[in-house]
């Protein structure tokens, strides 16, 4: 039992009604929300008795007496007494002795206290919400502050140790818990606050305290922050543990590949058998390295490891394209059959030269030269284990002759033409460029090997100029028709242009082309002496019979002689011949003249016809 407690039952004549969970007193608090040690002693002599239902404070209770008048003293109640009947109720101030107790008020009943019950830690109780007759209390007690007598109390014997409180003088006395040993303040309900320790924040100012109804403990800081302070620290540590996997994993991938750049970690795996197991065709893309052929040949498994391949290759140049390989074969082999000087392991590598026709021609020295469709048969034509592969030479004229432009790719330029001689393989003459087509897939079809080549060519001729600076006054086909007579007719490049004039002239003078080039292009046996049947021959491709160009080109145009039609020489030349093996070409504006330079190559002996 504490001071100004009654062990009794409260009456509302004045008897001091007893300790209750809505008036448990609350502690001063320092301007951090910790207990007050070493307060001002003026204030700490004063306890407050709160009226009934009111919240009890941390303070010690004021004696309810008669008020008197300043300078009066009044006799505190013994035994929890009531105040003289009429006066207002309050407390009555006990004055602390410096050095020694605050006074104890004698007991009702001498009853042996009960066991202290061990706090436990608990939520902090909502504060209590002030009732009426606190708040009626409240003015009631603050108007009879002024006028609480002077005088000395009377000292009562002492409660606490000595060691509990020091001189009221000494500014840093502590005031412990240990010192409340009624078991009205270990009662297991009643929980004590954790102060939060910051001032201002749940803490109440020393400076601005005063006693009353609302002296109630605050409300706990919320323990929401140190949660999200706990969480945030789990997602750094999150975020930490994923940097470092990450940075381990990148640097074991670095190291890996660097290792395997070096060939540190490469297998030197090599076959031994050099038969092999079976035939496979690979491509080898243009400018590939060592490295690169080494790759593509272990995916095909015609050797066993890209280091043993190196090793073997020992730096050799190698021409990428398509190559029919043996699986399963050491590595030098497979340098072997990649070098070779003949080419007989390349697949489907056709080289085009200008002035080459789609089909092969006999020369008067019963020479055969192979056409376009006949190189195309060649480089594809293979056996696959056994399975032959490529096209042949019927299955190119036929698509060439019954395909449509659309699917032979050809250019708009000349579809119109291409379309009107549906039937004849020869319409597509001159469409296909002359170059090195390194890739003419062997199990493709013969539509499919022409479309590729054609397109491919229509790309190039644009390159060249056929149909942005063609200066020549032809439309891009007819322009193209009268390169392949330039191609067929010039020995030496520096002829070019001017054979391109006189074609040109020609043209512009209704004159017969009369072209031996021309001539020859349906013929069975070439012959620069054009003569006999051949000379007779009645086709539109008989320049010697019809005027005007020819229905399609007669060869395959390379630059030079393109260039040359595009933008001719200057001149008025309307003949030319050729008067030695050595292409000798003579030029003359007069068909009187034309016939001297004739006779030149009578002399030779390079022709016959009209020799005297």
């Amino acid at each position: 039992m504490r001071d100004g407690e009654s062990d009794g039952p409260s009456t509302e004549s004045g008897g001091e009604p007893a300790v209750t969970e809505e008036r448990r007193r609350t502690r001063h608090r320092d301007n951090h929300g910790g207990r007050a040690e070493g307060m001002d002693p003026e204030r700490l002599r004063y306890f407050t008795q709160p009226a009934e239902g009111s919240p009890n404070t941390r303070h010690r209770h004021r004696r309810t007496g008669q008020l008197g008048q300043p300078g009066d003293l009044a006799n505190p109640p013994q035994g929890g007494t009531a105040g003289q009947v009429g006066a207002p109720r309050r407390a009555t101030p006990v004055r602390i002795p410096p050095g020694g107790q605050p006074p104890r008020p004698p007991r009702a009943q001498a009853a042996p206290p009960p066991p202290v019950a061990p706090r436990r830690p608990a939520p902090p109780p909502p504060p209590p919400t002030p009732s009426h007759e606190a708040a009626d209390a409240e003015p009631e007690l603050r108007q009879a502050e002024p006028q609480l007598p002077q005088a000395e109390p009377e000292y009562l014997e002492p409660r606490y140790d000595e060691r509990e409180f020091s001189d009221v003088d000494n500014q840093e006395s502590a005031y412990p818990d240990s010192a409340y040993t009624d078991p009205a303040y270990t009662d297991p309900a009643y929980t004590e606050p954790v102060p939060d320790g910051r001032r201002g924040h749940g803490g109440r100012d020393e400076e601005d305290w005063w006693p009353g109804a609302d002296d109630v403990e605050p409300a706990p800081a919320s323990r929401r922050p140190r949660r999200r302070s706990r969480a945030n620290q789990k997602k750094r540590r999150v975020i930490l543990a994923l940097a470092v996997v990450f940075m381990l994993a990148l640097v074991g991938g670095v190291g890996y590949y660097g290792l395997r750049a070096t060939g540190v970690l490469e297998s030197r795996k090599d076959y031994t058998t050099t038969a092999g197991a079976g035939d496979v065709i690979v491509d080898i893309p243009e400018n590939s390295t060592l490295a690169d052929f080494g790759r593509i040949l272990v995916d095909a498994d015609v050797v066993g490891s890209v280091r043993a391949f190196i090793d073997a290759a020992d730096g050799q140049p190698m021409s990428g394209g398509l190559y029919k390989m043996r699986t399963q074969i050491p590595a030098s082999t497979a340098v072997e059959m990649l070098t070779d000087d003949s080419a007989q392991h390349r697949v489907g590598r056709v080289v085009i030269p200008p002035g080459l026709q789609l089909d092969s021609k006999t020369g008067i020295d019963g020479k055969i030269t192979p056409g376009i469709f006949q190189m195309i048969q060649d480089a594809t034509s293979t056996e696959v284990n056994g399975q032959p592969e490529g096209v042949t030479v019927a299955q190119l004229e036929e698509a060439a002759a019954k395909a449509t432009p659309e699917e032979l790719g050809v250019p708009e330029w000349a579809k119109e033409n291409v379309a009107s001689m549906t039937g004849d393989h020869r319409r597509i003459e001159g469409l296909i460029a002359p170059t090195t087509w390194e890739r003419v897939e062997p199990d493709h079809t013969a539509v499919q090997i022409l479309n590729e080549m054609i397109s491919q060519s229509a790309v190039m001729f644009d390159q060249w100029g056929l149909v942005d600076n063609n200066k020549s006054g032809l439309a891009p086909y007819e322009t193209l028709i009268a390169a392949s007579i330039v191609e067929r007719e010039v020995r030496h490049v520096e002829d070019a242009p001017k054979v391109a004039r006189v074609i040109r002239n020609r043209l512009d003078e209704d004159q017969r082309l009369e072209m031996d080039s021309t001539q020859n292009y349906t013929a069975a046996v070439t012959n620069i002496d054009v003569h006999g049947e051949a000379y007779k021959a009645d086709n539109e491709w008989n320049t010697y019979r019809y005027k005007g160009l020819p229905p399609t080109p007669i060869a395959a145009v390379g630059v030079p002689a393109l260039e040359a039609m595009l933008d001719p020489a200057p001149g008025s030349w309307l003949y030319f011949v050729t008067v030695d093996t050595a292409g000798t070409t003579l030029f003359a504006n007069t068909f009187e003249e034309h016939k001297r330079n004739r006779l030149v190559a009578c002399e030779n002996k390079l022709v016959s016809t009209g020799c005297r």
